[in-house]
């Protein structure tokens, strides 16, 4: 039996491949060549600042767990004494 979910995913798709032809039809072209308007891959400072900040805080949280189980392997251990 063909999954369902397939189906839908596929007409997701030609609905979306549709939709992007016309807006490509309607859109000015803004580069030589007639190439419509699209993003180019540029990334804005606010998404590298959080990317920078997120890897902060992980290489933050590894410093203090690698700390923590530093000290806890440097402990004697306890022996315990038969009574």
């Amino acid at each position: 039996m063909p999954d369902p979910n397939l189906n839908v995913t596929a007409v997701t798709h030609q609905v979306y491949a549709v939709l992007m032809r016309v807006v490509a039809r309607r859109s000015t072209p803004d580069v030589v060549g007639g190439a419509p308007h699209r993003d180019r891959g540029a990334v804005p400072l606010e998404q590298v600042l959080w990317f920078v900040a997120t890897g902060v805080s992980v290489a933050v949280i590894a410093a203090i767990l690698w700390h923590q189980i530093r000290d806890r392997a440097e402990t004697e251990p306890v022996v315990p004494a038969a009574p």
